[in-house]
């Protein structure tokens, strides 16, 4: 009866713990975009996304993929010219943490690197495609956006994750 009143209160610690993990996870993704910066508020959320998979695992990684586009709109740093843009950065950040999460077996930066180009491609092809149908005469400067930036971000946001990481000593 101990053995089992000690599982279920293992049980429960484990499930507080995640819980308080997410909670900091989503508060620190909905105070990013207030930086009112792509390159820092990028780079945070992405080093997010990567340690969430380190973590909490995908299924919470996959949430925090929903929030900072939504609110990034809403405070005016993604100009709403690129609304249309929402659901495929959240694609995007939803294929980095999968295929970071796929490859985790190797090192971090062989998961990290793979995980941070596709998530480029991918969010600068869906931008050219829209841009050249959807978005008509979309500016430049907010195309950049969508652009490089996505890279540089995703790699910074992979080294942040890193040294967090190595410093409260979690494995990946």
């Amino acid at each position: 009866m101990e053995e089992q009143e000690n599982v279920v209160s293992s049980d429960i610690k484990l499930v507080a713990t995640k819980a308080f993990q997410l909670s900091v996870c989503v508060a620190i993704a909905v105070a990013a975009p207030y930086f009112g910066n792509q390159l820092i508020t990028g780079s945070i959320v992405n080093a997010l996304l990567f340690i969430s998979v380190a973590t909490m695992g995908l299924e919470s990684a996959f949430l925090l993929c929903l929030i900072p586009s939504l609110i990034s709109i809403y405070t005016g740093l993604l100009p709403l010219a690129l609304a249309p843009m929402i659901p495929f950065i959240m694609t995007g950040n939803a294929l980095m943490v999968l295929v970071f999460s796929k490859l985790s077996k190797k090192s971090f930066w062989l998961s990290a690197i793979p995980a941070a180009i596709i998530k480029y491609i991918f969010i600068c092809s869906v931008g050219v495609l829209l841009a050249n149908s959807v978005l008509h005469g979309i500016a430049k400067n907010v195309f950049l956006m969508i652009s490089w930036p996505q890279l540089a971000t995703a790699i910074a946001g992979a080294a942040i994750a890193y040294l967090f990481m190595k410093v409260i000593k979690i494995k990946k």
